[in-house]
């Protein structure tokens, strides 16, 4: 994989997921070409245009080698785009990664867990980033409180990187692009 030095250009289709029904948002998948050109096959952010309309968000991985993006409505509306039409998408690499957001369950837990959160507070945001996509990939509630706990446990105990997480999700599957509703 090269690091992209200038705007990655491509045209793709805005889909609306099959699940869960009647969101305001769409979604695209890069083409693998395009995605190649990504310094990371994980979640990478990026600032670009959709048909002409600024942006600024992460690409996540979509299980198959190439990355795909949550286009929410403003950002549909702003690029002038339906569901079902080819948009032209424009990126870079963002320069700094951006804060991730915190869900509220992790955050909850490391206010409670001061060695888990002195080492939260020290690490990249990327590795937040990554500890957050494990927590939220998990398929059943049980799975991730689970997947919480252990994320403290392991942080207290001074561990900077989630193990055992495919950050492509192209092995474990356990990320990927929403299921696009037949048209």
């Amino acid at each position: 994989m090269s690091k992209a030095t200038s705007k990655i250009r491509c045209k793709t289709r805005l889909l609306q997921p099959a699940a869960p029904k009647g969101v305001s948002w769409t979604f695209l998948v890069l083409p693998k070409a395009a995605s190649a050109k990504l310094p990371t096959r994980s979640a990478t952010s990026v600032s670009g245009t959709i048909n002409g309309h600024s942006f600024r968000a992460t690409l996540a991985p979509d299980g198959q080698g190439s990355h795909w993006l949550k286009v929410s409505r403003r950002m549909r509306e702003g690029a002038g785009a339906e569901v079902g039409q080819s948009v032209t998408l424009e990126i870079m690499p963002a320069g700094k990664e951006p804060e991730p957001r915190v869900p509220a369950d992790l955050r909850k837990a490391l206010a409670a867990a001061p060695k888990a959160r002195a080492l939260w507070s020290d690490i990249t945001p990327i590795a937040r980033r990554d500890w957050i996509l494990w927590i939220t990939s998990a398929k059943r509630p049980e799975t991730r409180a689970r997947r919480i706990d252990n994320a403290c446990d392991m942080l207290g105990a001074g561990k900077r990187r989630v193990c055992c997480f495919d950050r492509s999700g192209i092995y474990s599957k356990s990320l990927g692009a929403p299921k696009a509703a037949a048209e």
